[in-house]
Parts: C-alpha cells; structure tokens; sequence
C-alpha cells in the first residue's frame, strides 16, 4: 500500500486543502472536519486504495483504514494538506462548532451524561446482580454481606446530582467542586428526600423572593435536568465574576457569590420549574412505552436508528439517567439494543448477500461493532448507503422493541447495549435475549429478501 498515495487521493476527493477544518485519527479511522460537504465525493474516497467504507457522524467524516495503517496514512495525510496534527478531542470541538444549535445542545447533554456512565454502569451491574441472586436464592437478602454491597449499588443513584453537577461543570467551563456543591445543595439532607415525599408526615415550606410565593423544601433526587441548567447557570456566573472582581479577592468573592446566587435561584425557580418540565417528559416517554401490547417500544424502536442519522441519539442518556435516578429501571436501554443489533444483523446479512469482495471487508466488522453496541460504522458505512439494510433494520428494531415492551424488559444501568447488556439485565434476562433475537431475525431476513446487488454499485466498488 503506498500510504502518501492514498493520502493525496483522500485529500483530493474531499475537496483539497481549501475545504479542510481539521483532521485527527483513531485507533481505526481518519476523522476529518470538512467546510462544505458538497464538495466532498465520498463515492471517490471510498474507492480510494486501502479505504474500508465511508460514514459521517457527529459532523465528522470518518474514513476507515485500519490499524496499524491509519496513522501512517494520517502522517502523509497531515503533510500533504500542511496543516497541524489534530487531537480526537480538537475535531470533535471544530465539528460540534459547525453543527445547529439544537446539536450543539444535545451533544452537550452527551458530553456531561458520558464520563459518568463508569459509575451508573457500576451500580447497575451490582444491582442487577444482587436482584438476579436474591431470586435464585432468597434468603441471601438477609445476609449481612447482602446489605453491605446493596448499598453500594444504589450509591451512584442516589448522589447522581453530586456526579451531574461534577460532569456538567466540567463542560461548561466551571469550578468542578463548585458544580458538586450545587448537586449537594439539590440534595441536602435537610430538604425532604423526593422519593419520601408521599409517605412524608409534612412537608416543609419556606418563603420565596421576600414572600412573594412559597417553595417546598423537597430534594431532587431522580432529576438530572435541573442540575445541569443550574450548574450551567453556576458556570455563566462564575466565569463573569472572574472577569470583573480583582485577583487578590476573586479567590473568596467568585466562589461565594456564585454559590449563593445560584443555590438560591436553583431552590427557588430552577429546581421548581424544570423540575415539573422533566416530570412532564419522562411520564410521556414511560406512557407512550407503555402502550399496550408494546406498540409504543416499536415505535421506539423504529425512530432510533434515524435519531442516530440526525445525530440527536444524544439525548437518550439524559432520558436514561432520569429514568433510573426516578425508578431504578431503565426501559429505553432494550430498546436502544432491538435497534442496534437489527442494524448489525442487516449488515450482516447484506455482507452475505453482496459479491463485491470489498465491500464484505467492511460489512462484517461493522455488523459485529453493531453487536456490541456501536452502529455508526454499520450505519453509514454500509446500511443508509444501499438504504434497503438501513429499512430493514428500521423494521427489525421495532420487532425487538415490540417484544421488549411487550413483555416489559428493563435494565439497572445505560451505556452497554447489544450484546454485553446482558450484563446489566441480568433480571429478566430471557426476555432480553428474545428481544434481541427477534430484532436480529428479522432484520437478517428482511435484507436477505429485498436486497440484490446492483450491477453497477458492485462495479463503483470492485
């Protein structure tokens, strides 16, 4: 393979240096930010030599060459465009840049909900574990071992606020600790915990904004929504005050005006208002999956995989989060995995159907990714570019989530889906396994019926 080749045919099918943003690699792909997509021909840059397929996602173009060979081709790459050497994290930053604010707000969300999932995914395992233990064996609930590690699985839930405002702080530009604080102040022990509420003698009241109204001093355990806009307020506050209050006080003043300010405002109109605002969410995303006879789930199932098209499949981990924060199940996650591995199984079945060798090349690794968890390659790189696997993959994901809601399959965390959630559904198991094995049959017979090679796509690709 002559990597400065492939380089220069890239660089030319994209659009030449004049339409370059920046570009970056990865263990796998060449991740590139383009200025005008209609310049772009990725018909040519999948026919470049050593190119395995072609996807665009998060606003980037990523380009598969594989490993051990995309760096060399990155280094010729970077020299023939004479630009810098980009980070992952700089592109992802100059794509999110280019993107509608809508994006820009839901990839947000993913930014802060993300680095938290090591923890959700810790406590949901532990704690789909211990349900999964304590039915084969149920005297094990009154073991002492039992109690001691059942409340480590619900310690991430319970202070998820604290975790939130950590997370969030840290995207938008804010004191880490200061973000923490807000998520304590959200859940302060001297508030009224939110999931005692209805069993609660009384609830107390305070006065709000010189008495203008009152508030009820309940906490808010199960939100995420709140936290993020307070501590995005926090952030707006905070960054001013450094602005304008002089170094030898900013270490005192900024902290504590902030702080206050925005606790203040959290309790007294954040909290309330966008509290009620995630509580009308949630409780019509649980009704419309509730359906009968899991109509909703498919429908569900259905629109996911063009959610992750739109590239607006980032707003699932806020969804998720309340979910488990306010129930301790999430029914989003089953239905997220029926459309993922629909959309592997029609990769699959596609790479079994197609003669062009290359194309196969690529096929069979995005369909296995699918599997566990990661469609983008399948999707773009294989399925939305002969459209018939990417509808029978549509159709398949609703099959598997018609099944998931039918028979009320959840999980104890977010973040894992296809084939390692079985880890955290260790509960109603069975049924997660049937939900995905129908969403992959009929997905695969699906593609395997209607799709035929065309001649001439076969030959663009040889």
């Amino acid at each position: 393979m002559d990597y400065k080749q492939t380089a220069l045919d890239i660089l030319k099918a994209v659009g030449g240096r004049e339409n370059l943003v920046s570009a970056a690699h990865c263990a796998t792909r060449l991740r590139l930010v383009i200025a005008d997509n209609a310049k772009c021909d990725k018909k040519a840059v999948e026919n470049v030599d050593g190119v395995k397929g072609v996807f665009e996602a998060s606003g980037q173009l990523q380009i598969i060459i594989g490993t051990g060979t995309v760096n060399k081709v990155y280094d010729e790459f970077v020299a023939a465009a004479g630009i810098e050497a980009a980070t992952t994290a700089e592109v992802k930053q100059a794509a999110a840049s280019k993107a509608p604010w809508y994006k820009q707000a839901i990839k947000t969300l993913g930014d802060v909900f993300v680095p938290i999932i090591p923890a959700i995914v810790a406590s949901g395992l532990l704690m789909g574990l211990l349900e999964g233990f304590a039915n084969v064996f149920p005297g094990l609930t009154e073991n002492g071992t039992y109690t001691i590690i059942h409340l480590f699985s619900n310690a991430a839930f319970t202070f998820l606020p604290i975790l939130i405002g950590t997370s969030a702080a840290k995207v938008f530009g804010g004191n880490q600790y200061l973000g923490a604080v807000i998520g304590m102040i959200m859940i302060h022990p001297d508030l009224v915990n939110a999931w005692n509420v209805a069993t609660a003698a009384e609830i107390p009241t305070a006065e709000a904004w010189f008495g203008l109204y009152s508030i009820d001093l309940v906490g808010y355990q199960g939100h995420v929504i709140p936290v993020i806009i307070a501590v995005w307020v926090m952030c707006f506050i905070e960054k001013r005050l450094h602005k304008i209050v002089p170094e030898m006080i900013d270490l005192f003043v900024t902290p504590l005006v902030s702080v206050v300010v925005t606790g203040y405002l959290t309790l007294t109109v954040i909290g309330p208002v966008f509290g009620q605002v995630e509580n009308w969410v949630l409780d019509a995303v649980q009704a419309l999956i509730g359906l009968p006879f899991g109509l909703g789930s498919a429908l569900c199932g259905a629109i996911y995989a063009p959610t992750v098209v739109a590239g607006v499949h980032h707003m699932y981990n806020a969804l998720e989060a309340g979910m488990l924060s306010a129930t301790g199940f999430d029914t989003w996650m089953p239905i997220a995995s029926a459309a993922n591995v629909a959309q592997g199984a029609a990769a699959l079945a596609f790479a079994l159907r197609t003669r062009d060798a290359k194309l196969k090349n690529m096929a069979f690794p995005a369909s296995l990714s699918a599997f566990l968890g990661i469609t983008e390659p399948a999707i773009f790189g294989v399925n939305m570019r002969f459209f018939k696997p990417f509808v029978a993959g549509i159709l398949g994901g609703a099959a598997g989530a018609l099944v998931a809601g039918w028979l009320h399959v959840s999980s104890t965390a977010y973040g894992i889906t296809g084939v390692f959630g079985i880890l955290i559904t260790t509960h109603n198991l069975p049924q997660y396994l049937l939900s995905i094995a129908v969403a992959f049959a009929v997905a695969f017979l699906v593609t395997m019926l209607i799709y035929r090679d065309d001649k001439k796509e076969t030959a663009n690709h040889g």
